[in-house]
């Protein structure tokens, strides 16, 4: 995958938004690599939130603005993704592989549903998530809203991360 500020990269509008998105979803699968299920489970932070509950999240993210929100298909609990306190959350029995598994193929439902509505411009479907015309967005908009999702929680990650590491380092005799 090429850096996001690669000067050879494309000029049109949806094709530079669908590269950087995907950047972005690269980027935070990055910063997970390598990190044991205990680590995924960690928090470091005074929030709470984990790295698997983040992931987690941005899955159900896509989910949400994508499959219930623009294309208004029925979603059992479309916010699946928070738990008893309101906050997010992974339950302990479900192995992090899953909910890896959960992201990329939503990932890859998010990019289908993308390729599939070629105008940025049209405006998501009334009945699922946006009952009135005036509160439907438009796909530009959506993906929009999830490039900046993305780069604000990869950015989250970034902190998290370099906490792990820290961590993980054995400090010199």
């Amino acid at each position: 995958m090429l850096p996001i500020d690669d000067p050879t990269g494309p000029a049109d509008p949806r094709e530079l938004l669908l590269r950087h998105l995907d950047i972005y979803r690269s980027t935070v699968l990055g910063k997970l690599d390598g990190l044991s299920e205990t680590e995924l489970r960690t928090s470091r932070l005074p929030s709470g939130w984990t790295p698997l509950e983040l992931l987690n999240h941005l899955a159900h993210v896509e989910r949400r603005w994508l499959c219930w929100g623009f294309r208004a298909e029925p979603i059992t609990d479309p916010w699946g993704d928070n738990g008893p306190e309101g906050r997010w959350h992974v339950p302990p029995q479900e192995p992090a592989a899953a909910v890896l598994e959960r992201f990329r193929d939503q990932c890859e439902r998010s990019r289908a549903i993308v390729a599939a509505e070629p105008d940025l411009d049209r405006r998501a479907a009334l009945g699922g998530r946006f009952a009135t015309a005036s509160e439907a967005p438009t796909l530009g908009q959506i993906l929009f809203h999830l490039f900046q999702e993305y780069a604000r929680h990869a950015g989250h990650l970034d902190i998290v991360r370099e906490l792990a590491d820290a961590d993980a380092t054995p400090t010199p005799p």
